[in-house]
Parts: structure tokens; C-alpha cells; sequence
């Protein structure tokens, strides 16, 4: 497992439908040391702080294959490094291998895997493709959101160096998204997602719901 690219980008305001919004997601892969910090990498920002960034969702990561993914389904060969809108573009470290609360160390920096994105409109702009959104999570290639447990610096070609997890139970990003859609999920099920300590409160409430929905 490794960093193959770090892809970071400043907000900025595009226009869309005659409206102006403004946006994050149009990444860029940069050369040399990246410095990490709490809540972003050195040169990147988010624009809508209520749905994007702060520490739950600090960094995003996104695999490479997950890329290669696209570029055939979407016949798309422009797609690359970035084009996710991910920090960290990575070999490895697919849906059905990372869990929520798995941590690992980049580099100097210390992260811990908090949850899988649940793209918004930003995506489908970013990519010009209305219907990605929707294809994008039901596929489950959703890639996952970092939490930064220690500052540092980290580069392009860095290993990804597995560390202990603190977890008891172990819930796959691919296991969460299928829970997270599903019409069918046991109590247990539920609960073992539920009792994740790294997952953040916002993912909690959304399983919350479902279990009160069982009456």
C-alpha cells in the first residue's frame, strides 16, 4: 500500500445552471512534501463547512483502482489523480479492506479511517455527469474520510503502514455503505455499527434512525 498522488485545491466559485456555487472538489495532484494538519493538507480548503471538512473529514481518500473503475465504465480516459475530488489517490486500501476506526501512518502523519463519502452534486459537476451521484454510492466505491490523529508531513510514493485499531467491532466501508441503504438491517447489525467509537456523530444519527424505526 502506498501514495501514489496528493491532490489538494483552494475553493472557487463556478457556475452552474446560471447559479454560482462554490467548490473544493476540483483537485490537483502536487510534487514534494505535503504538510498535514488537523483539519486539511497544506494548500487545500472546502467551501461548505456545514457537509464538508473539519476533523471527521479532514482528508479523503480514494483508491486507484476505484479510478480505473470509472475510466472504463464511464469511458472516460481523462480521469486521474484527483478527479474524485481525494486528497489521497492510493494503492490499495479498497472498500471491502478498510473498516472504520483502522488507522495507519503516512509518512510523519497518523490518520484513522471515520466513515465513506455520500457524495453530494459536487461530484456530478466535477465530473459533468448528472447521474454519477447516484451510480457512485450504489456501487459502493466511495472511498473514505480521514480523520488526522497526528500532524506531519507526507509525500507522493510514502508507504501506508497499518496500525493497531482500537475498534471491538470491525465494520467495512463497503459493509457500512451496504447498511447504509439497506431496508433490511438487523438490531445487531445496527448496533455494531452503532458502537463505533470513530464513527462520527452525524453517521451515528443516521443508524439511529433506522434502529427507532424497527419501534
Amino acid at each position: 500500500m502506498k501514495v501514489i498522488s496528493i491532490n489538494v485545491a483552494m475553493p472557487r466559485v463556478v457556475s452552474v445552471h446560471g447559479k454560482q456555487v462554490e467548490t473544493g472538489i476540483f483537485k490537483a495532484p502536487v510534487s514534494g512534501p505535503v504538510v498535514v494538519r488537523e483539519l486539511n493538507l497544506e494548500g487545500d480548503g472546502q467551501a461548505d463547512l456545514s457537509v464538508h471538512g473539519g476533523p471527521d473529514k479532514a482528508v479523503y481518500l480514494y483508491s486507484w483502482d476505484n479510478i480505473l473503475h470509472w475510466k472504463k465504465a464511464l469511458h472516460r480516459e481523462d480521469l486521474g489523480p484527483g478527479s474524485f475530488g481525494e486528497n489521497l489517490t492510493v494503492e490499495g486500501l479498497g472498500e471491502d479492506e478498510v473498516a472504520i476506526g483502522d488507522e495507519f501512518a503516512i509518512g510523519t502523519a497518523r490518520f484513522m479511517v471515520t466513515q465513506p463519502r455520500l457524495p453530494c452534486f459536487k461530484l456530478a459537476l466535477a465530473l459533468e455527469t448528472p447521474s454519477i451521484t447516484k451510480t457512485f454510492l450504489e456501487s459502493g466505491r466511495t472511498g473514505c474520510y480521514l480523520r488526522v490523529l497526528q500532524e506531519g508531513v507526507m509525500q507522493a510514493g510514502d508507504p501506508i503502514y497499518p496500525l493497531p485499531s482500537r475498534e471491538s467491532a470491525r465494520v467495512t466501508i463497503a459493509e457500512y455503505v451496504e447498511l447504509y441503504g439497506s431496508k433490511s438491517a438487523t438490531r445487531d447489525q445496527i448496533r455494531r455499527v452503532l458502537s463505533l467509537a470513530a464513527l462520527p456523530k452525524g453517521g451515528k444519527n443516521e443508524f439511529i434512525r433506522k434502529l427507532a424505526g424497527w419501534g
